[in-house]
């Protein structure tokens, strides 16, 4: 189904690594809002719960703009940061657009 893509990665970070872990998201969140047009909105909150779950909410045009965001520089070296720094990846999920 073609439309609007999310996508909601969560990561588990040690306690020792979450300020450099939040820099790395927050340098990929700014690049790709400011970088990729296909890019709508990217988000990086944190659990209420545990403040060492991070999770990313991404929104792009489609699929085919997300696949440019995972070939970028940014992507790159945010995917770099992120097994240097040992967070674990602990789910990614997809969704498309219904409504409204």
């Amino acid at each position: 189904m073609a439309g609007e893509l999310t996508v909601i990665a969560e990561f588990s970070i040690k306690p020792e690594n979450r300020s450099l872990f939040l820099e790395n998201c927050t340098y990929d969140s700014e690049r790709s809002n400011a970088d990729e047009p296909g890019c709508l909105a990217f988000d990086v909150i944190t659990s209420n719960e545990d403040p060492n779950t991070i999770v990313l909410v991404e929104r792009y045009t489609d699929q085919a703009a997300f696949d440019i965001h995972l070939k970028t520089p940014h992507f790159t070296k945010f995917a770099e940061t992120t097994k240097a720094l040992g967070a674990v990846e602990k789910s990614v999920r997809f969704f498309t657009r219904t409504a409204p």
